[in-house]
């Protein structure tokens, strides 16, 4: 099945790609995007359904760590160098924003 790509919808991408096409380049882009969407309508022939989907072409595997809390947060040591706090929190002065 030959697709179509209407002039309007090349003028569309080429604004959303910020080119200046000339009518060759346009013609040209057409017939590309036509034949790119002909080989999807290729590829969706193929019966798929039992390949499983996948992400990678190799196995991923997580290299992380978990996260583990070994010492607290600390804010106990936070608090007792700052210069005014209530309740957990760090009082600070209020400047002028000039």
């Amino acid at each position: 099945m030959a697709n179509i790509i209407s002039e309007e919808t090349i003028e569309y991408v080429g604004i959303l790609a910020k080119l200046e096409l000339s009518e060759e380049e346009k013609e040209q882009a057409r017939k590309d995007m036509g034949n790119m969407l002909d080989y999807i309508d290729k590829l969706n022939e193929l019966d798929t359904s039992g390949t499983e989907p996948m992400s990678h072409v190799f196995p991923v595997h997580n290299v992380f760590r978990e996260d583990v809390v070994t010492n607290g947060d600390g804010s106990g040591d936070l608090m007792a160098n700052a210069p005014e706090g209530k309740d957990s929190v760090l009082l600070v002065p209020m400047t002028t924003i000039m």
